[in-house]
């Protein structure tokens, strides 16, 4: 399944919210070097999936705010 997401970092507030069934608005603190904030990101969505983190790999959007991320 694939899961589009908008991404915040260097936010003063981590936050998620589901937009709808496919796609999340997700905010991160941390900063978006080193595939810090991808991680982070990928974090937040496996907490609220309930699912391992070794479950979500990033599609696309590597150094971009729209990702894609593959479940």
């Amino acid at each position: 399944m694939k899961i589009f997401v908008t991404a915040k970092p260097r936010a003063k507030k981590s936050s998620l919210q589901q937009l709808d069934e496919t796609h999340f608005m997700i905010a991160v603190k941390e900063l978006p070097t080193d595939g810090k904030a991808n991680i982070a990101i990928a974090k937040a969505l496996a907490a609220h999936l309930g699912i391992p983190l070794s479950y979500i790999q990033l599609l696309s959007g590597q150094t971009s705010i729209k990702k894609v991320f593959v479940v």
